[in-house]
């Protein structure tokens, strides 16, 4: 009697240590009558203090979650520490006159978002895949260019926009490229870094149809053979940039459809024995990424509205060419994200992507942005052409042929970085001393 007495107080201390316990009991046929009243109490008190504690822990996870969101995009990265010269251009514009100043802390406030806007976009890519991610990456990635070109055309600053997307061609080629293989150069001097060449070929034949489609309108206006006089240059650009962005189209498609293997073996032998560090970047969840996307965009908006109104003043206070503002101090600024990225991953010996960073943004810009700036003032009524004068036409075509000799081996040292950074001196010194003749004749 005094074993039973035992067993039924185990059992009692049994139930009430593990509540969850008596609920498949209730359920059992063999079940008291005197343990349902037991069981019900436990199954009506518990879930009010459980949904309680389930909603305190939402907020609580949702607020740790929106804030380490803001310290990943907004505090984690050094060059964060650029961003409040964004407000502070700002608050110049409307309380003081200093073009300059506005000039140049809108261009600082800028540098930051475009290269939070490129990790946004690597974010997003790793749940988009490839073929969404290249879109992607033709939409944000050059972002920043996209928007000052738009802001510069609505303010009738047509030069401006040429001038500014083919400095962004330029830096990306020259200075972008060279310093990523100078880098990668210097760090694995021991060994020869290899990229895939059939890519760097593909990419060269598309800069050289985009010299094609700007140079023909140059040369069409300064022989004086239009058929039109002052209108068959504006409808050969407006044709041309159709075709051009029919081309990009197709290129995307055959890269990352049609022959996606054949262009990324190189990638792909690197890749698989880093997939741990790829899989550790990867901070934001996917809404997060769209979300930072829109926000990061809508500040670069805003900030190039205040950049383009301070553009010509501050060109009269430094006496500086408008040409040298517009295709060697945007570029720089606009290309912040690309740069650091083409010499992080020719740092890690990641040629491939360097070459997609560099040139890819490049052929981008001259097949995707600038035809697209051409159809946007279309729609605007503005007469942006593709005829960038032919000092500009000169520059970009010696350009892209130095580039497409130095990829053509399909290698990479220190000596072609420093021979391509060495180029881009030469052309910053030469739009340094260049002024747009006052009339197209000239």
């Amino acid at each position: 009697m005094g074993s039973v007495s035992a067993e039924h107080k185990m059992d009692t201390d049994f139930d009430e240590e593990t509540p969850l316990s008596s609920s498949p009991s209730s359920s059992s046929p063999h079940t008291t009558a005197a343990s349902k009243p037991h069981t019900f109490h436990f199954d009506s008190s518990l879930p009010l203090p459980k949904s309680s504690s389930f909603s305190s822990f939402l907020n609580h996870s949702s607020t740790r979650r929106i804030s380490r969101s803001i310290y990943i995009v907004l505090i984690k990265a050094k060059i964060n520490l650029l961003l409040p010269f964004g407000p502070l251009a700002i608050f110049l514009h409307y309380f003081t006159a200093k073009h300059v100043w506005v000039f140049f802390f809108a261009l600082l406030g800028i540098a930051p978002l475009a290269e939070r806007l490129g990790y946004a976009t690597e974010q997003l890519a790793f749940y988009t895949g490839s073929t969404v991610g290249g879109l992607l990456n033709a939409t944000f990635g050059n972002a920043t260019e996209m928007i000052i070109s738009i802001y510069a055309l609505k303010s009738d600053m047509i030069r401006v926009v040429q001038q500014s997307l083919l400095g962004s061609i330029l830096s990306n080629m020259l200075l972008v490229l060279g310093c990523a293989f100078f880098t990668g150069g210097i760090v694995h001097y021991q060994k020869l870094q290899v990229f895939n060449k059939a890519a760097a070929v593909v990419n060269s034949g598309l800069l050289l149809m985009a010299v094609m489609g700007i140079l023909f309108p140059a040369v069409l206006h300064f022989t004086h053979s239009e058929v039109h006089l002052g209108k068959s240059v504006l409808s050969l650009s407006r044709f041309s940039s159709c075709i051009m962005l029919v081309a990009y189209a197709s290129y995307l498609f055959f890269q990352l459809k049609s022959q996606q293997n054949f262009y990324t073996p190189v990638d792909e032998e690197v890749d698989t024995s880093e997939n741990t560090d790829e899989e550790e970047e990867l901070e934001l969840t996917k809404w997060e990424a769209i979300i930072w996307l829109g926000i990061l965009t809508v500040w670069v908006s805003v900030l190039s509205g205040y950049l383009v109104d301070a553009i010509e003043g501050a060109s009269e206070s430094l006496n500086m060419s408008v040409a040298f503002i517009s295709v060697i101090l945007l570029p720089i600024v606009g290309n912040a994200a690309e740069h650091a990225s083409a010499i992080m991953f020719a740092v890690k010996d990641k040629l491939d992507i360097t070459i997609g960073v560099a040139v890819g943004s490049s052929t981008q810009i001259s097949m995707f942005v600038i035809p697209f700036c051409v159809v946007v003032g279309w729609c605007m009524g503005k007469e942006m052409d593709l005829n960038f004068q032919l000092f500009e036409t000169a520059t970009l075509f010696i350009t892209v042929l130095v580039v497409a000799f130095m990829m053509q081996e399909g290698t990479s040292n220190y000596f072609k970085g420093l021979m391509l950074i060495l180029c881009y001196l030469i052309v910053a010194a030469s739009f340094f001393v260049h002024v747009d003749p006052k009339s197209d004749d000239d």
